[in-house]
């Protein structure tokens, strides 16, 4: 039409800014999408919960150690002393648990013999069992605080004690409902013990032909329940 000014195409300039603007718009829209689908705050806030506070790591019980001793004549070398290993986590060296003292009324204690009857070749072998019936707690599971014990009638035979080397202890966290059982059990070299005769070759042998013996343990000052008893031949 006359007197009608013809429009003038964009630049070339000005299409490039166009789709930069555009580029630029799709982009902040991808990013966001992806911070809704992803949420990585809380995979960092998951894994800040996760980390334990350094003050509150404890040791938790899963074995007990062994009474350490010396070999007899006879008899068999008992086992050395073991850290508690088995069925998850080592306890951190050091490490204090934070939970209150186990109440004597709400720990079992129960002593376990490897079998009923023992052949004049065999040499009994012994654990102790603790099973926390109340809430977590702590008590000292180290040889220091372990005892086994056995009798025949009111004669008592032999007593771990008696000969252990190195006892130490060991507190940690029993939790709630947990059963703790010896790492490996202590062997009786089927000898009368007694403080001094430890490296004694000639220490009297316990009589066998079916004479019945009964196992008696202490753990953490707290007693087994019943004695086990057991056979010798």
């Amino acid at each position: 039409m006359t007197g009608t000014t013809p429009r003038r195409r964009p630049s070339p300039a000005v299409y490039r800014r166009r789709r930069l603007v555009l580029l630029i718009g799709l982009l902040v829209i991808a990013g966001i999408v992806w911070l809704l689908i992803a949420q990585p705050w809380a995979v960092a806030a998951t894994d800040s919960s996760d980390k334990p506070d350094p003050g509150q790591q404890q040791n938790t019980a899963e074995s007990l150690p062994v009474p350490s001793g010396q070999a007899t004549t006879g008899g068999t070398e008992t086992g050395a002393v073991e850290g508690a290993v088995v069925e998850g986590a080592t306890p951190t060296p050091g490490a204090t648990p934070s939970a209150l003292p186990c109440v004597a009324s709400e720990i079992t204690v129960e002593a376990v013999t490897s079998a009923d009857t023992y052949a004049g070749d065999q040499n009994p072998q012994f654990s102790i069992s603790l099973t926390n019936n109340g809430a977590d707690c702590t008590l000292n599971v180290g040889t220091t605080a372990q005892s086994f014990t056995v009798t025949s009638g009111d004669d008592v035979w032999w007593r771990s004690t008696d000969c252990q080397s190195e006892p130490s202890d060991m507190v940690v966290l029993i939790a709630a409902g947990q059963t703790v059982s010896s790492a490996a059990p202590l062997t009786w070299d089927r000898t009368r013990s007694a403080v001094g005769t430890c490296a004694d070759g000639n220490r009297p042998l316990a009589p066998g032909g079916g004479a019945s013996y009964h196992l008696s343990v202490e753990i953490g000052g707290i007693a087994s329940t019943e004695p086990k008893q057991f056979l010798l031949y």
